[in-house]
This record gives structure tokens, sequence and C-alpha cells, in this order.
């Protein structure tokens, strides 16, 4: 039997959870769900019973190491990748390929993003398992898509073939991108639509062979990369190679150009956390529909998310608000208007006032 890897992916900054999700601690590494974990340390727990902790690599950005070290001591410190600079997740997943080749020769490699909440962890262990199963069995790509629920706009989306498959896997049609309301409510009711969770399973050699076709530049510095590794060029190596990567998403680089590619359906509870609104699905409202966490009054005001700390935040009159306070900065945001929250980091930046970042 192939060897089980996991690679949890955790250099995103979580721009939408501004103010708390900041550049020196971003959304994966903040507890959201009440009980004191954080998202990142959530992933780890709901792969342990199917993984050994030596198996398990997370991939982040260098300034996040001690963050990682911190939350995860149990993950070995060789397995902490490291990116010098963000170059969305083709590289990500294709440095974890590399190191994971040069350890193992050959394994199972899941790919889990570090910021998602799931609900019911031995249904996605038995998705999984199936996706492995594929994976091994067909030397092919798999993705987890997610059973929609709603004409959700903020996706992309997966089309299968019904009449086709392996086992409760499909082939995959196409990808998309996310969709205007209009065509998300077509893709719902056609029931040949999944959302694009961001969650794969293949054989190691499966996604290098496919890099080596779609992205030869990127695999010839990966190649570069995996030389050095356990050198004292190590470093030098990895941050020249990685400055030379163009920017590309796995779903473009590779998952939209390749052949024999399979899709399972998840229905364990995913959601991906995006913005302030995901507090809502995961988190009990009172009886006048706030959440609301850290010292707070409310006076005659509804459906309001409201996050604070030790500083009285009174709150009276007000409905279908988000109101976020820090150390250093609040956020007060029509719900309507969550997906807007990254323009405030725009023009903070514009402004060069990037000590609120």
């Amino acid at each position: 039997m192939v060897k089980k890897t996991v690679l949890i992916m955790a250099g995103g900054r979580g721009e939408r959870f501004w103010p708390r999700s900041r550049k020196r601690l971003p959304k994966q590494f903040l507890s959201l769900t009440g009980d004191g974990r954080t998202m990142i340390q959530m992933t780890l727990e709901r792969v342990l019973p199917f993984v050994e902790t030596e198996d398990i690599f997370i991939s982040t950005n260098k300034e996040y190491r001690s963050l990682v070290r911190e939350q995860l001591p149990e993950i070995p410190e060789e397995n902490i990748l490291c990116e010098p600079v963000g170059r969305n997740t083709a590289p990500c997943i294709g440095l974890g390929a590399v190191y994971m080749e040069r350890k193992y020769k050959d394994a199972l490699m899941m790919v889990l993003p570090s910021d998602h909440l799931i609900k019911y962890h031995q249904m996605f262990l038995h998705t999984m398992q199936d996706a492995c199963q594929i994976a091994e069995e067909n030397n092919s790509l798999v993705t987890i898509g997610i059973t929609p629920d709603c004409p959700e706009t903020g996706y992309g989306y997966i089309q299968f073939d019904p009449e086709q498959g392996k086992g409760r896997a499909f082939a995959v049609k196409r990808f998309i991108e996310k969709p205007n309301l209009e065509m998300a409510k077509e893709y719902l009711e056609s029931e040949e639509y999944l959302w694009n969770s961001g969650m794969f399973v293949w054989k190691v050699s499966s996604i290098l062979e496919k890099m080596e076709q779609f992205m030869p530049d990127t695999l010839k510095g990966l190649r570069k990369i995996q030389a050095a590794i356990g050198t004292f060029e190590q470093e030098a190596v990895l941050e020249k190679e990685y400055f030379l990567f163009a920017s590309e998403s796995i779903d473009y680089g590779i998952m939209e150009k390749a052949q024999k590619i399979y899709t399972l359906p998840g229905t364990f509870g995913w959601d991906d956390v995006g913005s302030w609104l995901a507090v809502e699905r995961i988190r009990k409202t009172n009886e006048f529909g706030n959440i609301a966490n850290g010292n707070i009054i409310t006076i005659h005001s509804k459906n309001c998310i409201i996050e604070g700390s030790t500083k009285l935040i009174a709150a009276v009159g007000l409905e279908n608000l988000i109101i976020v306070d820090s150390e250093d900065a609040t956020l007060i945001c029509e719900k309507h208007a969550a997906g807007e929250i990254k323009q405030v980091l725009e023009n903070l930046k514009i402004c060069n006032r990037t000590e609120y970042l």
C-alpha cells in the first residue's frame, strides 16, 4: 500500500477577516469557533486518525514558521515548508510534492486548505479514503466537490458527468470560475455541479507528471529546489527559484487542462469560513439573532455580529451590522457589504498605512 501523506496549505492572508486577521496573524492561526482551537489546529486534528504526524507537511509563508511551530508542535520541523513569497497554489503544491518525492519516492498526497471547517469528521474521513483508493488505482487526479445547497456566487464550480465515474466519484467535465447569481441558480437546479472546495488527492508521481506536461518551467525550478534539500544552499536556492515562479493556481495551471480527473461529492458539513458572515453559520445566535463575543451590551439591536475583547462595546438600535474591535482598529460594516472589506486593506496599502495590515 502506498504511503498516505497530507499537505496543509497555510500561507494565506485571510483579508476578509480584518481587523482580527492581520499580516502577522492571519485567519488560519485564529480561533473563530469560540472553543480556543485555531483553524489550522482543527485541520490537523481531523486528519490524525488517517495519517501519521510524521507524514503531514505544512506549506506556509516563511514569516509564519514560528506560528506553525507554536500551534502545531507535533509536526517535525523539516515538514514545515516555508515559501519565501506567495505564488498561489500551484507552486505551493509542487513544492510539497518534490519534498514528498525525495522522502518517499512516491506517496498518496492529500492537499487541504488550513482554514476550512468540517462538521462531520467521520464522513470526511470516509470521503478521503475513497479518494485515496481512486487516486491510487487509476493514477488519476481527484478533487473533492461539495454538494451545493444554495446558489452561491462566491465559489468556483465543478461540472461532472453523472454517467461516467469510479465508485462514488464522477468524471469531471470542466471547472468553472465564480458565476453570477443567474448561472449559480442554473447550476443548483441541474444537479450536475459541485462547489470547488480546493481539496485534492493524487499520487505524488501523478501530479508531478502533470506539472511536467503543463507547467514545465515551474517544475524545472522545483527540481533545483529538490536537489538542494539538505545542503547548505537549500535556503538560497529556494528563494532564488521561488521568486521566478509565475503566480498560478492549481486549478488554472493543471486541473482545467488535464485528463482523467474525478470528483467526489462531499456531504460532510463543509464551510470555507470565507468572511465574517460565516460566524453566523458556525456559532449560535441569541434570541435577537445577534452573535456577541467579548464585553458586549446590546439594546434594541438584532441580527448583528459583534466581536470585541475587554473593552466594552454598547450597541444600541443596530441591525444587520458587523462590528469587530481589535487593539488598534475597529471595523463597522453592513452585512451585505462584507465582501468589500478587502477594499479597506487596498486603501491602507495605497496610503502606506501598513501598520494596520
